[in-house]
């Protein structure tokens, strides 16, 4: 699988990546975002901001990128940066269907993305995403799997995805809310022909939200690769917004509390890849030195007191405004 280039990497940052949720489209839920981005989020201006960290990322030894049909033009913009570079041939590159952007290029829409895993979903959004990535795509995942999502139970997706796979596409998924321990166990057991059909997992996980880890080791076990989103907690692990135990643990180690947080999450023997979802270099600088913090047994026991009730952590996320 597509995964296996990394571990040929001996750069400290290979096993972090770039996800393009905040700079694909003008609006998103991540605290301090209208800061980190100019008052113009024309299309112009965020592909320029989004070439600007993909340069920045791949120099500093990154190489996962994550985007989304649902990422406004997420998949355009990486698409274009890939077309630049044609020397650029040692990336991997994730997208992820079920979800449609519809906020038409507006912070202010009322409704910025619709969830749909049915299987015509899959066909209109895998053309999408063929017409613009074509063969640089590896990797196709199921957006936010649920429990009750369709797409754990639907014999006929199951098969198309099955063909994909057959003809070289990792197919995988990733999952949100406060039951994603069950939705990962529930995508286990999905078999075609008696073969497991999905090959990498997408999750949330941080500090203050753990409650996947016990599966998502359970999904590394079965070989699956790990993928780590939100280590920074839509931005409730950075600065200004950091708990006093991670402000106190960055201060020990001279790095910033983002690098601490996503450190946390880049140590957990099950992680295969841990986004950075960077609006700006000098975020994603600072993100790419988790790879350099060391945490102690006791800055890890302080910074176990983070974690939160999964239905209090999930609905706070919910009211987090679009901006």
């Amino acid at each position: 699988m597509p995964f296996a280039r990394l571990a040929t990497t001996t750069t400290p940052t290979c096993h972090l990546g770039l996800g393009l949720a905040a700079v694909g489209r003008p609006g998103y839920i991540t605290l301090g975002r209208d800061r980190d981005l100019p008052a113009d989020r024309s299309v112009d201006a965020l592909r320029a901001r989004t070439h600007e960290l993909l340069d920045a990322a791949y120099a500093q030894g990154v190489r996962y990128l994550d985007a989304a049909r649902s990422y406004g033009r997420s998949e355009e913009f990486l698409a274009d940066w890939l077309a630049a570079r044609p020397e650029v041939t040692d990336v991997v590159v994730g997208s992820k269907w079920g979800y449609t952007y519809t906020a038409g290029w507006s912070a202010d829409a009322e409704t910025h993305e619709v969830k749909d895993h049915t299987l015509a979903t899959y066909e209109r959004q895998r053309a999408e995403t063929d017409a613009l990535l074509g063969d640089r795509l590896d990797l196709y995942q199921i957006h936010s799997v649920t429990p009750d999502s369709p797409a754990l139970t639907d014999k006929d997706l199951h098969a198309r995805l099955a063909e994909a796979a057959a003809a070289g596409l990792t197919v995988g998924f990733s999952t949100s809310g406060p039951a994603q321990a069950d939705a990962i166990r529930a995508a286990l057991e999905v078999t075609v022909d008696g073969a497991p059909l999905f090959r990498t997992v997408q999750s949330t996980y941080n500090a203050l939200e753990t409650s996947a880890g016990p599966a998502l080791a359970q999904a590394h076990d079965a070989g699956l690769t790990v993928i780590v989103k939100e280590g920074m907690a839509n931005g409730r692990l950075a600065d200004p917004h950091a708990p006093a135990a991670l402000r106190e643990a960055a201060e020990e180690t001279g790095l910033g509390c983002d690098a601490v947080a996503l450190a946390l999450v880049l140590r957990q023997p099950w992680a295969g890849v841990v986004l950075s979802g960077a609006a700006t270099a000098a975020q994603l600088a600072s993100n790419l030195h988790a790879a350099a913090v060391d945490l102690d047994e006791d800055q890890l026991a302080r910074l176990a007191t983070l974690a939160e009730e999964p239905h209090a952590y999930w609905e706070r996320r919910a009211r987090l405004p679009w901006h």
